[in-house]
């Protein structure tokens, strides 16, 4: 058994440390959300599967050696020819100021389709299926891919998760809402932001409203002002450790990856917690999307002082 799959689109990523406009030097990589957490979780020592399509080009080979140097099972990903992969290029107007812009229109990884993501859940038979709102906004195919895929799964009794992730560059507000809202009924956990709840729930109190339609816990992640975890009986808040922020970009992945870690390891609500703040810090203090993501001996080193010399 698996212990997580999860479906999305990686990219090619282009990142260079000052405004793209003027030139120079370029690091080149791999991005995307779920690509992430799965990075993320295969460090602390989790078998995880990745569900996506590539094109058939050196980018989706870059793309596919990676999974595979960071543990990842790429068995269910599919190399096309009809496709190309797509990328994201990442720069700096300023200090821990990224400009993204995508180029994934018509890429391999909105191709995604529900007959893969089935026989990738039933191959798996994962313990954790983890979803993102990113994946249904890439094409009509991958939508219906995620709410088939989170419909079975929560049928056959494993627990999804929904990181809400919403990206206005993919699609707006209310395209969201009516998407995301449709795969309530069989998400378990979910992930927000406090100005993304009204995409699952249109109610007054849209924490209390989604743990009574069934949800088991809502993580409210804020930043730097750390997150709350709301289940059926308490909530509990936690601090964002203090950590000299070097690249924001990847931060909330490598909190969702921490809190599934710490789930499938079967610690409580505050523990899961303090796990996802140290894996969020940990991504911040490195450039790059997973790059800094901690191995599971790397945890207690998340939150020491800037300066520190570990001797």
């Amino acid at each position: 058994m698996t212990d997580v799959l999860t479906i999305g689109e990686a990219m090619a990523s282009i990142r260079t440390s000052a405004p793209m406009r003027l030139g120079g030097e370029a690091r080149m990589s791999v991005a995307g959300s779920e690509s992430n957490v799965a990075i993320g979780l295969a460090r602390l020592g989790h078998d995880v599967s990745w569900v996506g399509a590539v094109g058939a080009d050196e980018p989706g080979a870059l793309v596919r050696r990676t999974l595979r140097a960071e543990g990842v099972d790429d068995r269910f990903v599919r190399s096309t020819d009809r496709a190309f992969t797509g990328f994201v290029a990442f720069d700096r107007p300023g200090h821990d100021v990224t400009r993204v812009s995508y180029h994934r229109t018509g890429s391999a990884g909105s191709t995604l389709t529900e007959e893969e993501c089935l026989a990738a859940l039933d191959a798996a038979g994962p313990r954790i299926l983890h979803l993102t709102g990113i994946t249904p906004a890439l094409s009509a195919s991958a939508r219906a891919a995620v709410r088939a895929t989170a419909r079975a799964a929560d049928a056959a009794g494993t627990r999804v998760s929904l990181d809400v992730n919403f990206r206005r560059r993919l699609w707006d507000r209310p395209q969201a809402a009516a998407a995301l809202g449709e795969l309530v009924p069989w998400v378990r956990t979910v992930f927000a932001s406090e100005d993304e709840l009204d995409l699952l729930s249109p109610a007054s109190d849209p924490v209390a409203d989604l743990l009574a339609r069934g949800v088991e816990e809502v993580v409210v992640t804020a930043g730097a002002a750390g997150a709350h975890a709301h289940v059926a009986e308490h909530s509990h808040y936690q601090l964002a450790l203090p950590v000299a922020v070097v690249d924001s970009i990847g931060a909330g992945d490598a909190f969702v990856a921490g809190y599934l870690s710490a789930h499938l390891d079967g610690l409580i609500l505050d523990q899961r917690l303090r796990r996802a703040a140290a894996t969020g810090a940990a991504c911040v203090g490195v450039e790059g999307d997973w790059e800094g993501l901690p191995h599971r001996d790397g945890l207690a080193l998340a939150g020491q002082s800037t300066g520190t010399a570990v001797r």
